[in-house]
């Protein structure tokens, strides 16, 4: 009997930071490798992997902008591999001003200190000026139209440990169709290995099985 088949997806944003806390270097990572063995563990056949990234602007530094275009073309040449990406979005003024200020809510200052850290430290606190945009839309839809509405695969794999992919997985789930996750320990939702099969990647397994 043939093993059921599977599309791994792969949110690169989510994946870059866990590995990054882990003090592993992202692109030493050989993601083929990852999806082959994701497959097996869940004793699935790897139809096809697709990798979900964003695009930094070349304005924040053309060094970085066209190391990253290089590492997505590298991906594109592996086997049963497509990349899929958007652009970081820039906060506005006025909504990196707000969030700044909701995070200095955050540290309980008291009347005396509050108002020297708000002239003089806004610039150290808050959100970066960029933003991902779109990805995690963009791969809970591909699951959707994949694994439901054009029945090309049997079972989503999802390598991420973000929560948000949760209510798009019980869909696909509710019309008969498999999912499971796998990340990192760090950064992998509690909710998202409570209601998916999951696999958490040891530290010690992603060096001896799936550097490049």
């Amino acid at each position: 009997m043939s093993r059921k088949s599977a599309v791994v997806f792969i949110d690169g944003n989510n994946l870059y930071h866990n590995l990054k806390g882990l003090s592993i270097k992202p692109s030493c990572i050989d993601l083929y490798k990852i999806s082959e063995l994701a497959c097996a563990h869940f004793n699935r056949e790897h139809k096809g992997s697709r990798y979900y990234n964003s695009i930094p602007d070349i304005k924040d530094g053309e060094r970085v902008y066209y190391k990253h275009l290089k590492f997505l073309e590298d991906i594109r040449k592996l086997p049963k591999f497509r990349v899929f990406t958007r652009k970081l979005q820039s906060y506005t003024t006025k909504r990196l001003l707000q969030e700044k200020k909701e995070a200095l809510g955050y540290l309980d200052l008291c009347d005396s200190c509050r108002p020297v850290v708000e002239a003089n430290c806004l610039d150290c606190i808050g959100k970066s000026r960029t933003k991902e945009k779109g990805i995690d839309v963009m791969i809970a839809v591909d699951m959707l139209n994949l694994c439901v509405l054009e029945d090309e695969c049997d079972c989503c794999i999802l390598i991420s440990g973000d929560a948000d992919f949760v209510p798009a997985s019980e869909i696909v789930k509710g019309h008969g169709k498999e999912v499971f996750s796998a990340s990192v320990p760090r950064g992998y939702s509690w909710e998202l290995r409570n209601k998916l099969g999951f696999w958490a990647i040891s530290t010690d397994f992603l060096r001896e099985n799936c550097l490049k």
